[in-house]
């Protein structure tokens, strides 16, 4: 878990490489040596995309104020969709396990539910512009 505080402003760079150091300490102890770098490296390729993806979530729910992501999205959920609020936990749902727009609007069509709804929340949620490259020193 992050080691920043829900009150204070936080970094998703510095705390996931926290992160990348957990696990390569993990991974080294498993092996009985240390895996260096190559630990670092295999946790971003498997693991970057779906901290970032989470650490998004949290920010938009205000849970917790990412410095790297958009001021303005910080706490977006409580502001927006209120009216819309099954329709959206079932979008936030697909996100939390790394689905992507053209997959909810798959399940949209497939469930038959009104387009330009679906369309409203992810073009205000813009998970495709909120996307960083892992910037750790390795």
């Amino acid at each position: 878990m992050e080691t920043c505080s829900v009150h204070e402003k936080c970094s998703v760079f510095i705390e996931g490489q926290k992160e990348a150091d957990k696990y390569k300490w993990i991974e080294s102890e498993k092996a009985g040596f240390d895996l260096g770098d190559v630990a670092i490296r295999r946790w971003v390729r498997d693991h970057w995309d779906g901290y970032l993806r989470a650490r998004w979530l949290e920010h938009l729910h205000g849970t917790r104020f990412w410095v790297e992501l958009d001021r303005g999205d910080f706490g977006l959920l409580q502001r927006r969709f209120q009216d819309k609020s099954l329709l959206l936990d079932r979008i936030l749902d697909r996100l939390k396990t790394g689905q992507e727009n053209l997959e909810i609007i798959l399940w949209a069509l497939d469930y038959r539910i009104t387009m330009p709804e679906v369309r409203e929340i992810l073009e205000a949620l813009d998970v495709n512009s909120r996307r960083l490259s892992c910037k750790f020193n390795y």
